[in-house]
């Protein structure tokens, strides 16, 4: 039975989920694991070639339960202020609580405390148990012991098999804190602790100086304090809150701890981080979970040029107005985060440069130029998805790839990122795959890319997917407009490609087929065309944003994937409909599994679990539906909407051109406050807001503007502070 807590921050259960996969997941970017599970996850350690690459199960030797002789009333809690799991059970001699956490500065630890406190007067030796299946032993690694070090046991191996022939196999050490089969409290004491580390690295030295930290913070008191505080430190920067919907909030809320929970810490961004999988660090065995490799789920955002009413859309104009917010690592789980944290957003698109050799060789195999990135990913990468149509067809990756660094740019302006990090040889890479991809229709007069998968994976070997066709155009008119800004010549074809390639559009019912032959009515599997309004922001008049909306709403899978209801509801915000987009938010519920808001893939719980896909969705319907925030070349855009429900919408910590800021949206007002420290954001940039109305309001640090509810934009100012 779950019980709602009064701190919309914790989670509570008097009983576990009858189904353990929704037990709550822990992770800090590097380690995963879910509660009680005898397995945990590294990040970057896979086992198996090509389809069969899978995150590598490594034994969890802190996965344990506490038994108690007598009976007592048990409570499960998972607070998302720090990022701590307990358990604890309650009798009439003894308070037993075991508490879990994956720590959130010293990335390379797992840690389990246990805590027994004496209830009453009495005074004899309470004794619980720890049952634990633990064996130092796994199918994806071949483990040796080492000899134990400072009371630690410790083992050490390699992954079986390699991601590609040829390859190296991954190493790992791990150290940890042998577990008591019992523990006692002693007549003469009332309470007393006992702590178990886990340390994990890819050496030996590692992983000794891992446990060695973990057992300094542990004499110096600060083991725990010091995860808290990395915690606290994170929700400082990332908050959003929602007055007046006490579901809602909570939802925002777990989808914003567990998407975090994905991420390094702050202060220690590693110079590798190997992305972020539907799943999670804690999800990812051998047939489950996308095997916790990276796909689309990271990015999505801009968009490319159609024909309306039979004109054509200005180039030029539509690039430097796309909005970028982007699809599963790249589309559906990047943009919040970009928007609150620029170097966590960096580090995610580090990840595509890490891989650029992979992607190159994925283009060539093929038969094309430049590069093609994988629609599953681990290590190398190389394509390892399983099933060989998704990555020979499912090619709008490619743009959904150049979606996130155009979002990373409009953001920051870190032209260094794209100079000397490598940045701009992505987006060379994929405006010559582009170019090298299409074919020319001497009948149609334009470019056509034949024989792709849509994101609608119900059809296959379709022409022209507008919604393909779409983010290869935005790639094409972003890598012209980045050259330009880089001082360097384009190549011609790029711009020709991009002016010339084809979008379906039905200028009799003033909608957007999803591909050539597209029947009206044929039922699709998930958001498709209407994404080409948001994220893409693809210019088109409010009567075919709501053309695509009421044409496509209705034959959509109602069963299909989580992320697709946020976006419908996104749409019908854009056309000031607010309870109608409710409709489509509420809708998302159905995939919140209690009492943990974990997610599935499925509203029927089936798929993915832990499913940040989804939670990526549904956060962008909050934080950029209910605001309207759209990231354009040289502005931010706002134009707030909040169903009746709402009283009012909080976020603090939004990031742009260096600067950190508060957001409060209410019926009818809007405040701004600009923070006087921008910690994480970058280069800081004195920036204004153009209301609709014409006003101009300057925003000064530690400064608080209040103005009656209208859009408008914040953009840079043409002074320094």
């Amino acid at each position: 039975m779950t019980s709602e807590s009064v701190d919309p921050y914790i989670f509570t259960s008097d009983s576990p989920p009858s189904d353990p996969r929704f037990l709550p997941p822990l992770a800090n970017g590097l380690l995963g694991w879910r509660i009680f599970q005898d397995v945990m996850h590294v990040g970057g350690v896979y086992n198996g070639q090509g389809g069969d690459c899978h995150r590598a199960n490594v034994p969890c030797p802190l996965a344990a339960t506490v038994r108690m002789q007598e009976e007592g009333g048990h409570t499960y809690s998972l607070n998302t202020h720090t990022g701590v799991f307990t358990h604890a059970v309650h009798t009439a001699s003894v308070s037993a609580s075991q508490s879990f956490y994956a720590h959130r500065v010293h990335s390379n630890l797992l840690v389990m405390e246990v805590l027994l406190a004496r209830q009453g007067t009495h005074e004899e030796p309470v004794t619980v148990w720890l049952d634990s299946s633990f064996t130092p032993q796994s199918d994806d690694i071949a483990f040796r012991t080492a000899p134990d070090y400072r009371g630690g046991r410790h083992i050490y191996g390699q992954t079986l098999v390699p991601e590609v022939p040829g390859g190296s196999c991954p190493s790992l050490h791990m150290i940890w804190t042998p577990l008591l089969t019992s523990l006692t409290l002693p007549p003469d004491q009332s309470r007393s602790s006992w702590t178990f580390l886990a340390a994990v690295s890819e050496s030996d030295e590692g992983a000794k100086s891992c446990f060695d930290q973990g057992l300094q913070l542990m004499a110096d008191g600060d083991l725990g304090p010091s995860h808290c505080r990395g915690w606290e430190e994170l929700w400082l920067g990332c908050q959003v809150e929602v007055s007046g919907a006490e579901r809602l909030n909570r939802a925002v809320i777990g989808c914003l701890f567990y998407l975090l929970s994905a991420l390094p810490f702050l202060g220690q961004v590693p110079s590798q981080f190997w992305g972020v999988s539907p799943g999670g660090l804690s999800n990812g065995g051998r047939k489950e979970d996308y095997l916790g490799h990276a796909f689309w789920d990271q990015v999505r955002h801009t968009g490319s040029v159609s024909v309306i009413n039979e004109s054509p859309v200005s180039f030029g104009l539509w690039c430097m107005c796309v909005c970028v917010f982007v699809c599963f690592q790249d589309t559906w789980m990047y943009p919040t985060i970009a928007l609150f944290y620029p170097t966590l957003a960096r580090a995610i698109l580090q990840y595509r440069v890490q891989t650029l050799e992979g992607a190159k060789y994925n283009a060539m195999r093929q038969g094309y130029k430049g590069v093609k990135f994988s629609w599953e990913s681990a290590m190398s990468g190389r394509e390892v998805c399983p099933e060989d149509i998704y990555g020979q067809q499912e090619i709008h990756i490619n743009g959904d790839v150049i979606q996130a660094f155009q979002l990373y740019l409009y953001l920051t302006q870190d032209l260094e990122f794209f100079k000397k990090g490598r940045g701009g040889e992505v987006v060379w890479g994929v405006a010559d795959f582009w170019t090298s991809r299409v074919t020319w229709s001497s009948e149609e007069q334009s470019y056509h890319i034949k024989g792709v998968m849509p994101p609608d994976e119900y059809h296959y070997d379709v022409d022209n997917s507008v919604y393909t066709n779409a983010v290869a155009m935005n790639s094409l008119l972003f890598a012209v407009e980045l050259a330009e800004q880089m001082h360097l010549s384009a190549p011609p074809e790029w711009k020709e490609v991009a002016e010339k390639l084809k979008l379906p559009f039905d200028p009799q019912l003033q909608y957007h087929p999803e591909f050539d032959g597209y029947k009206k009515g044929t039922q699709v599997k998930q958001a498709d065309v209407v994404l080409l309004g948001y994220p893409l922001g693809l210019p088109m008049s409010a009567e075919v944003r709501r053309n695509d909306l009421e044409a496509y709403g209705p034959v959509t899978n109602p069963n299909g994937p989580a992320m697709t209801w946020s976006m419908f509801a996104v749409g019908w915000m854009e056309l000031g409909k607010a309870e109608e987009a409710q409709t489509f938010l509420k809708r998302c519920f159905e995939n919140i599994q209690a009492p943990f808001h974990v997610w599935s893939e499925s509203s029927d719980g089936s798929g993915c679990v832990n499913f940040l896909t989804g939670m990526g969705g549904f956060l962008q319907a909050v934080v950029c539906g209910f605001t309207g925030f759209r990231v354009k070349r040289m502005c931010l855009t706002f134009d707030p909407i909040l169903p009746d429900e709402i009283s009012e919408l909080s976020l603090k910590g939004v990031s742009y051109l260096g600067n950190k800021m508060t957001w409060q949206v209410k019926e009818k007002e809007l405040s701004v406050t600009l923070w006087e420290q921008a910690k994480d954001a970058g280069k800081r940039c004195p920036l204004k807001v153009v209301l609709r109305s014409g006003r101009v309001i300057p925003l000064c640090p530690g400064q608080t503007v209040t103005f009656p509810r209208e859009s408008g934009e914040v953009r840079q100012r043409d002074f320094e502070f």
